[in-house]
């Protein structure tokens, strides 16, 4: 039987594609005002955006248990696979990586754990090249290195319409918060190293839309490329987004992934998120 390929629920891969790679999610945990919800599960984006817009609500999300990772790499391995591996959001993040890493050393040396440094998307290209090498015949080393050779050719910007939310939940710090709320500015982000950073600041949400395509292309360069577009409470952006992406790459643009992010990425980015992920192909 082939590797099997894990990921977690922020990958926000499309259905369609989880079943077609046989891929195992597992959920992170969304906690709406003392209720616990599995993302995808139990909690939708709706659910988190809601939640956000009321006051003295508290958000906040955990990585799953050790102990369920654990039970997905038994099953999978008593299954049959010849090896799991499991691929998930940056480590700079969430917890995730760690709690995979702590199972996967229960079990041995049949699992290995690959950290994408990325969320969304991002995390989503690296699982689709790790499953399509396990399809292929990889083994448990190259299947790794097929996620691994993912992660460097994918890249990951976002748009948000206030600082706030991620301040809230300790992914950017104080200063950059109050940086961009004293200027009222719209700020853009990228993941250089895992790590949420600003890229730029724009003063409106067009313009911010507008300046993820030039992003997304100054990082496509010349390659042929695959896109990930993601939103929340936001679907107009991400057709905007799309059509000028498609416009802009148009012979050299290939499979394009359109889905709203999921309550977590909601609870730390906050309702008007636009999101665009290039992952160029060899």
């Amino acid at each position: 039987m082939p590797v099997a390929v894990v990921t977690d629920s922020t990958a926000y891969l499309p259905p369609e594609l989880v079943r077609a790679h046989r891929l195992t999610v597992v959920p992170l945990t969304v906690v709406l005002n003392g209720a616990e919800g599995l993302e995808g599960v139990e909690t939708s984006p709706a659910d988190a955006t809601r939640a956000l817009s009321a006051r003295r609500v508290s958000v906040s999300t955990s990585r799953p248990a050790p102990e369920q990772f654990a039970q997905v790499y038994r099953r999978l391995l008593a299954e049959g696979a010849d090896g799991v591996v499991s691929v998930h959001l940056s480590a700079e993040l969430s917890g995730t990586v760690e709690a995979a890493r702590l199972a996967a050393a229960e079990i041995g040396d049949r699992v290995t754990v690959v950290d994408s440094r990325s969320t969304g998307m991002g995390l989503g290209f690296p699982v689709l090249a790790a499953a399509t090498a396990a399809a292929e015949g990889a083994d448990l080393t190259g299947v790794r290195a097929a996620a691994l050779d993912a992660v460097g050719r994918t890249t990951i910007f976002f748009y948000v319409d206030t600082l706030e939310f991620l301040r809230r939940g300790g992914r950017i710090n104080a200063a950059e918060a109050l940086l961009g709320t004293a200027l009222s500015v719209k700020p853009i982000m990228h993941m250089p190293d895992g790590a949420i950073v600003v890229r730029d600041k724009v003063r409106t949400a067009s313009r911010g839309v507008a300046r993820l395509v030039d992003l997304a292309v100054e990082a496509a360069g010349d390659a042929e490329v695959d896109l990930g577009v993601h939103h929340l409470a936001a679907p107009q952006r991400a057709e905007q987004l799309l059509a000028a992406l498609t416009g802009r790459l148009d012979g050299r643009l290939h499979d394009t992934y359109v889905t709203e992010a999921g309550a977590v990425v909601a609870a730390h980015a906050g309702p008007g998120l636009a999101c665009v992920v290039v992952h160029r192909r060899r």
